[in-house]
């Protein structure tokens, strides 16, 4: 299982054992490259709330500031953030958008944690209970399954990254853990407050994440194999889809 380096002994209980997180990063990327238009349009939603709720200046607003690396990240024009931004302070689409979270359970009683931004709950609340019943799993109650995920700043580096160099850098800038799975890859936690520091502190050391995400961390993952990974992967990908679901969180480790 996982070797954990860690400042706070407290804190060894989320850590996940050491399947091969490696894998499961690479699959999620890969799938999130076939969906660029999809993800675009996540960014500028994400972009507007940010601007409209914490003005239009990055300095001033860290939400907005992770919104525009997203967007750097997923190769959007500075042009098109630009226009996005300026859209957004000047309210002219006047579309409202409202943030809600779901929970649910998927197959073999996974955690599920859906993000999203509508302008009409009752559709969103709708297309969601559909999607979790038709393919296998079951829209939850408020609370019924986030306290199984914690909300982190994570950054992974990929196998045979040094993982002395990354955890000197991490921790000096305030970094809460430092993870070494089982297939090389290395992981970064932090407080949500201060990934934006241990970001700039690896950057400047050099040291690129293939992953660098404020995120709700499983605290423990549930091994899915066979033909109940494939109903789980499937259930994961139409949530994924609907048009006003921003990010999807869950526990499973697909085999």
């Amino acid at each position: 299982s996982a070797r954990i380096l860690t400042t706070n002994p407290s804190q060894k209980g989320f850590l996940m054992a050491g399947h091969s997180k490696w894998a499961n990063i690479q699959h999620r990327k890969g799938r999130q490259d076939e969906k660029r238009g999809k993800i675009w349009t996540r960014i500028i939603r994400e972009i507007t709330v940010a601007a409209r709720q914490g003005g239009p200046d990055i300095k001033d607003n860290p939400r907005l500031r992770l919104a525009v690396d997203k967007a750097k990240a997923a190769n959007m024009p500075a042009d098109r953030i630009k226009y996005n931004i300026d859209k957004a302070s000047g309210n002219l689409d006047g579309l409202s958008y409202e943030e809600i979270r779901y929970e649910g359970y998927g197959i073999a009683g996974a955690a599920i944690i859906l993000d999203t931004m509508t302008d009409n709950r009752v559709r969103t609340v709708a297309e969601v209970r559909h999607a979790f019943s038709k393919y296998g799993g079951n829209l939850g109650t408020e609370g019924s399954v986030a306290f199984q995920f914690k909300h982190c700043g994570q950054f992974v580096f990929a196998p045979g990254t040094s993982e002395d160099k990354v955890m000197e850098v991490a921790l000096e800038a305030g970094a809460e853990d430092v993870v070494t799975d089982d297939d090389g890859a290395i992981e970064v936690l932090t407080a949500p407050a201060d990934y934006e520091a241990v970001k700039a502190a690896l950057e400047a050391a050099g040291l690129n994440p293939e992953v660098a995400e404020v995120t709700m961390r499983p605290e423990n993952t549930i091994d899915i194999s066979g033909e109940d990974a494939e109903r789980m992967q499937k259930l994961l990908d139409v949530l994924e889809d609907l048009d006003d679901v921003q990010a999807v969180y869950h526990n499973a480790a697909l085999g």
